[in-house]
């Protein structure tokens, strides 16, 4: 069988039309009572990556958020909750800036514990054996992935399975950039999580999504669309589709394949929409935009990266645009780099250490002022 991905289109954040869009995809996959039950300690993921206002598309919209928490709770799902582990501040004051506290607030969801760390082993793992997750993410029954749709530096776009790396404790998702230092290894690792974790659905915010220096620096644009699936990957793929990136240029969409997580080939996937059921070609050319700006350049042939002469010249690294730096020094925080790859002397502007730069981009994703661009 096919893995169904269900494409909504929404021209804004109006919550009776999201829920109302978000209530018919729902039943094109069988209800929500199909992935839900009554008794479950349900949790629900949104990307919080940093403090950022909704318009942004930094994070994903809280209007889709509390739809979604709606409809669990129109179904008696009652023992809800929520939250992310954040890249810079604090969860709670993240919550609060772009509005999504205050809506959790009126629909009586408390916000989960994403501070305190659980090591867990996961022995069937591919590349990763063991996490060291969110206390939250422990204690749940099941997950609800609420992703954003953004381009991503190290992998071409951060969509359903990427959004699963806030399930691990803020101190060691600094240090995963680390051990995971490459697209491919770090994209194994992402699908090992979800393969651990298994969301039992997915939920894309593709209404306003963010294209160009993203996840955190790049320029909203109008997309106009959500999505849903079981299928992390297939969803991924289809999100692919709609900026016009060839699926297989994203490690997550290869790697989940491969491991099992998913599908993302364009016969193996139907999109369904209240037009009818099309492919993800078809969806992209019908509700895509061509120029969206999202790296689809081919990388580096494996032979070249082996003659590191030849392919540091090749690599795509960080820089400071001076003009708008404020030497806020946020990016040094970031760095997971052991003796750290960017340092800060003010009142000049942060400076590269090259040779020690994995090209994580963590940064780049980090900085309030879109002032580190990647070439």
């Amino acid at each position: 069988m096919k893995s169904k991905v269900v494409l909504l289109r929404c021209p804004d954040y109006d919550g009776e039309k999201i829920k109302e869009e978000l209530r018919w995809g729902m039943a094109q996959l069988g209800g929500v009572e199909r992935f839900f039950s009554r008794e479950e300690k349900i949790l629900l993921k949104p990307n919080l990556l940093r403090k950022a206002a909704p318009e942004s598309a930094v994070v994903t919209h809280p209007a889709v958020v509390s739809a979604m928490a709606e409809l669990l709770l129109e179904a008696g799902c009652r023992k809800l909750s929520y939250g992310d582990s954040v890249g810079v501040g604090s969860m709670e004051k993240i919550a609060e800036g772009c509005g999504l506290a205050d809506a959790m607030k009126e629909l009586a969801i408390p916000m989960a514990d994403f501070n305190a760390c659980v090591r867990t082993e996961y022995p069937e793992g591919k590349m990763a054996r063991r996490f060291h997750m969110a206390k939250a993410v422990t204690e749940a029954d099941a997950l609800l992935n609420l992703s954003k749709m953004k381009t991503h530096q190290l992998e071409r776009m951060t969509g359903a399975v990427k959004n699963m790396y806030g399930c691990i404790q803020g101190l060691h998702k600094a240090k995963g950039h680390t051990r995971y230092s490459n697209a491919e290894s770090f994209a194994r690792m992402l699908v090992d999580l979800n393969r651990y974790v298994r969301p039992r659905l997915y939920v894309m915010d593709g209404i306003t999504a963010m294209e160009g220096n993203g996840p955190a620096s790049g320029n909203p644009v109008a997309m106009g669309v959500m999505l849903i699936s079981a299928d992390p990957v297939a969803l991924d793929s289809v999100c692919c589709s709609l900026m016009h990136l060839k699926p297989d240029l994203v490690p997550t969409n290869v790697q989940g394949a491969k491991m099992g997580l998913g599908v993302w080939k364009d016969d193996a996937i139907d999109v369904i929409t209240r037009e009818g059921i099309l492919s993800p070609l078809q969806a992209g050319e019908r509700y895509g935009k061509a120029d969206f700006d999202v790296e689809r350049g081919k990388k580096v042939r494996r032979l070249w990266r082996q003659i590191r002469w030849i392919s540091r010249h090749f690599q795509r690294r960080p820089y400071i645009v001076e003009s708008r730096c404020i030497r806020c020094g946020i990016c040094v925080e970031a760095c997971p780099v052991e003796g750290k790859a960017i340092s800060l002397t003010k009142p000049q502007a942060p400076v590269y250490d090259y040779k020690k730069c994995i090209a994580c981009f963590c940064c780049q994703e980090m900085c309030p002022q879109k002032a580190i661009q990647v070439k």
